[in-house]
């Protein structure tokens, strides 16, 4: 993702750049979520993949942690195995209509041009 350069190096903050920049930046944190959620909507997908998602997606919400978050450097490494576990599930499982059906709620949720 570019940071437009305006953005940054303006002692004003442009409303119109910085909600594009919010917006695409939005756009690429959601679409991953948007296809685990796709992935457990979808019939076809296996039942343990669907509870290993469940249960990353879990761990990474609840505010409990196996290594608390404030341990310098340690801290987020649990949060880390969460999310590359889930990651690596969804790679896997994803297919093209999942991906275009998370791709619709995306454009849905985050309409580009506005």
């Amino acid at each position: 993702m570019e940071v437009e350069a305006e953005v940054l190096q303006s002692q004003v903050v442009d409303e119109a750049v910085l909600l594009r920049l919010l917006r695409r930046a939005g756009r690429l944190v959601a679409r991953p979520a948007l296809e685990c959620l796709e992935l457990l909507l979808d019939a076809s997908t296996p039942a343990q993949v669907r509870f290993t998602v469940l249960a990353a997606l879990t761990y990474l919400l609840v505010p409990i942690d196996l290594i608390p978050d404030f341990i310098p450097a340690a801290g987020f490494s649990d949060d880390l195995v969460a999310i590359t576990a889930l990651l690596g599930l969804c790679t896997r499982h994803l297919t093209p209509d999942i991906k275009r059906r998370a791709q619709r709620r995306l454009d849905r949720w985050f309409p580009l041009g506005r």
